[in-house]
């Protein structure tokens, strides 16, 4: 007989822009497109899923150190978007992915695309950011962030090590 992997999904946490004003039905989401939600022009985070609030709060802490960030939300997994990313890659010195997933998933996935297109040949620093191999515990979603390292300073701390700021990057984590 078959087997009935049917199952309900409901994630924790709200979305960037999901609440929409009455009567407006939204613009249908095209299937393997990520969108850009903040503009910078020295590093790139790329967040999947809810953590991309995350990702916009690091970037505004970046600014602070005169750090300009893009952010941008993949939306996808699969397909990726790799007009986007071969875009983060080749227009940042720095490019983080960030998810709350564990190895094996979304920043996986990107690092195949960047090997296979030859775009971590050249200068670009690349890091993945992702739960850690190991129990969290329970507790608010905010702390289990914090506990995974992918806060907004853990992000904005890993970007600041990667350009050669760690008094920076330490610095940050402890505010």
């Amino acid at each position: 007989e078959g087997v009935d992997d049917q199952a309900f999904r409901y994630p924790r946490g709200n979305g960037i822009g999901s609440i929409l004003p009455p009567n407006n039905k939204g613009t249908p989401l095209e299937v393997g497109r990520g969108r850009v939600v903040r503009e910078g022009s020295r590093v790139a985070i790329l967040g999947y899923g809810t953590i991309v609030r995350s990702c916009v709060r690091a970037a505004e802490l970046l600014q602070v150190f005169g750090i300009s960030a893009t952010v941008a939300d993949a939306r996808f997994c699969k397909p990726l978007d790799g007009n986007l990313i071969r875009e983060l890659a080749q227009e940042h010195e720095v490019l983080i992915t960030v998810e709350e997933g564990s190895v094996g998933g979304f920043s996986s996935h990107v690092s195949h695309f960047l090997s296979l297109n030859g775009l971590l040949d050249g200068k670009l620093k690349w890091r993945p950011m992702m739960l850690p191999d190991r129990y969290i515990d329970h507790g608010s979603q905010k702390d289990q962030i914090e506990e995974a390292g992918l806060s907004s300073k853990h992000i904005a701390a890993t970007v600041l090590s990667l350009l050669g700021e760690s008094k920076d990057s330490l610095h940050i984590i402890n505010l």
